[in-house]
């Protein structure tokens, strides 16, 4: 699948970083560093701009190290972009630590993960269909 994308950012393209790998890795495109305190959320821009088709949406996902090893990670995981949207890729983090994080220009902040969706139409109906879990959630099926 090829996606139009301008780059106005001071870094090369998103690359993947494996042939097996699903997301690619969206980069700081900032002029001064940045300093996240305990708590605290910043939108971050990547200087990149993209057009999807329609029928596809972009997921902006947390980076697993950048979770693990500092507590920083997307506030509103996954972020969609839409196929419509046309501005800057900007990336919501959060410091989840307690202590200040640090992002500096070019640094990976994020994933991008291109994905088919479908639109649903919706049929109303007075019952669903039962099943053998039914209306249990959160935590209902046990530990396993």
């Amino acid at each position: 699948m090829k996606i139009k994308i301008v780059n106005k950012s001071k870094h090369a393209l998103p690359e993947y970083a494996t042939s097996a790998s699903a997301g690619l890795d969206l980069r700081a495109n900032i002029d001064a560093s940045i300093t996240i305190n305990s708590l605290q959320r910043v939108l971050v821009k990547t200087g990149l701009f993209i057009e999807l088709p329609i029928g596809y949406e972009a997921q902006v996902r947390p980076r697993s190290g950048l979770a693990f090893k500092n507590g920083v990670t997307v506030l509103n995981s996954p972020g969609t972009i839409d196929a419509d949207y046309r501005g800057e890729i900007g990336v919501i983090l959060v410091n989840l630590s307690n202590t200040p994080f640090v992002i500096e220009n070019g640094e990976r902040i994020a994933q991008l993960v291109i994905a088919k969706h479908e639109q649903a139409e919706w049929v109303l109906v007075e019952e669903l269909a039962e099943t053998e879990r039914g209306e249990g959630g959160f935590g209902s099926t046990g530990k396993k």
